[in-house]
C-alpha cells in the first residue's frame, strides 16, 4: 500500500469513526429519553442506561465496521472500556483544569442571533467542553487503532 493510499484509508476509517460517534449520541439520547420521558425511570438512572447503550452501540460499530477487527471479543471490549475511561479522565482533567483558570473560566457571553433574535450564553465551560471533545475524540480514536484493534488485517 503507497502512502497515499495508507493516507486515504487512515482518513476514510476516522470519517467512519465519526459517523460512529454520531450514531452514539443517537442512541445514547434516544434511550434517555425512552427511559424517562415516557416510561417514567429515575433520570439518573436513565441517564446512566443510555451511556451504556451508547457504549455498547459504539464497540459493536467500531469493531465491525471502522476498524473490521477479527480479534478476540472479550479482550477487545476490555481495552475499549480501558480507552473510554482513560479518555473520559483526559477530557475531565482538561475542562476542570481549564476552568479553574480565571480567564477562561470566567468567560462569558451574551449572543444575539440577529435572524431569529433569540439570545443565548457562551461560557468558559462551554468553550473548554467542546475543546476537550475533540481532545477525547482524537485519544479515543488513536487509543482504538493502536491498542483496541490493533490487530493486523490482511490487504
Amino acid at each position: 500500500m503507497t502512502t497515499t493510499q495508507s493516507a486515504k484509508a487512515t482518513t476514510a476509517q476516522f470519517g467512519r469513526y465519526i459517523l460512529v460517534g454520531g450514531m452514539n449520541t443517537g442512541v445514547t439520547l434516544l434511550t434517555i429519553f425512552v427511559l424517562k420521558s415516557l416510561l417514567g425511570v429515575n433520570p439518573y438512572l436513565s441517564n446512566a442506561a443510555g451511556y451504556v447503550a451508547g457504549l455498547i452501540n459504539s464497540f459493536l460499530w467500531n469493531r465491525l465496521w471502522v476498524f473490521r477487527s477479527k480479534g478476540h471479543t472479550t479482550h477487545e471490549a476490555l481495552r475499549f472500556l480501558v480507552g473510554f475511561a482513560a479518555c473520559y479522565l483526559l477530557q475531565l482533567f482538561i475542562v476542570w483544569s481549564l476552568t479553574s483558570w480565571p480567564p477562561v473560566g470566567d468567560i462569558l457571553w451574551h449572543i444575539r442571533l440577529p435572524w431569529s433574535g433569540a439570545t443565548f450564553t457562551l461560557s468558559g465551560y462551554g468553550i473548554v467542553t467542546i475543546f476537550a471533545m475533540g481532545i477525547y475524540t482524537i485519544a479515543n480514536y488513536l487509543y482504538n487503532r493502536l491498542v483496541t484493534f490493533r490487530h493486523p488485517r490482511p490487504l
